[in-house]
C-alpha cells in the first residue's frame, strides 16, 4: 500500500492492479479460475499458477476487400462488428498503394477490434454457446488453425450467426476471423486451454 498525504491527513491507498477487485467477474473467467487453472496444473506440471496458459485478447476483424471503395459498406461495417463486440471498433486502411490488386493508399481495407478482460471473456463465452452452434450444418471447428506459438483463429463464413444481428437490416453478408491469443507456449496446451473453456473442436 501506497501512503500519501492529503490536507495533513495520512492516506494509504492501492498502487497497483494486485491490490484491485474486480467488481464484475464473467461466468468463463470465473470457471477458469476455479477449476480450468487446477487442471491445466496438474495436467501439465506446472510448478507456479504464473506458468498456466490464459486468454490475452481476442481479435475480431471483417476484411472489406473491394467494399472498402463503398464509404456505406464501410459504415455498415463498422455499426455490424460494433453490435457484435459490444465495442468500438477501428477502421484499418491500406499503408501503401498495390497495382496489381487496385489498392490505393488510405482506402479502408478492414474493420477491426480488439477485446480484453471481461469483455473478451463475455465474448468468448458467448461465442461458444450461442453464435458457433447456429452455423449451418455445424460439426466442430478445427485443431489445424494454431499458429505454432499458442494463438488459434477462426473463421465466419458471415455475420448472421449473431443473433444481434437483424436479417432485415443486412444488404450484404460479410465474413470476419476470430483470433484468440493466449500465453500458452505450444500448440498443445493452448489447444487443452481453449478445450477446456469449452470451445467445440471436431474430432
Amino acid at each position: 500500500m501506497a501512503e500519501t498525504k492529503k490536507n495533513g491527513v495520512s492516506v494509504k491507498k492501492a498502487h497497483n492492479q494486485g491490490n484491485q477487485v474486480a467488481k464484475f467477474v464473467s461466468r468463463l473467467e470465473k470457471r477458469y479460475q476455479d477449476e480450468i487453472v487446477p487442471e491445466m496444473m496438474k495436467e501439465f506440471g506446472y510448478k507456479s499458477v504464473m506458468e498456466c496458459p490464459k486468454l490475452v485478447k481476442i481479435v475480431l476483424n471483417m476484411r472489406l476487400g473491394e467494399a472498402g471503395t463503398n464509404e456505406k459498406n464501410v459504415e455498415e461495417a463498422v455499426k455490424e462488428l460494433a453490435t457484435i463486440a459490444g465495442q468500438k471498433p477501428v477502421v484499418t486502411r491500406a499503408k501503401k498503394s498495390i497495382a496489381n490488386f487496385k489498392l490505393r493508399e488510405g482506402v479502408p481495407v478492414g474493420v477491426k477490434v480488439t477485446l480484453r478482460r471481461i469483455h473478451m471473456y463475455d465474448f468468448l463465452d458467448k461465442f461458444i454457446s450461442i453464435d458457433l452452434p447456429r452455423v449451418r450444418d455445424f460439426r466442430g471447428i478445427s485443431k489445424d488453425s494454431f499458429d505454432g506459438r499458442g494463438n488459434y483463429s477462426v473463421g465466419v463464413k458471415e455475420q448472421l450467426i449473431f443473433p444481434e444481428i437483424q436479417y432485415d437490416k443486412v444488404t450484404r453478408t460479410q465474413g470476419m476471423d476470430v483470433v484468440i491469443v493466449t500465453t500458452a507456449k505450444t500448440d498443445k496446451e493452448a489447444a487443452a486451454l481453449l478445450t477446456k473453456l469449452g470451445m467445440p473442436f471436431s474430432k
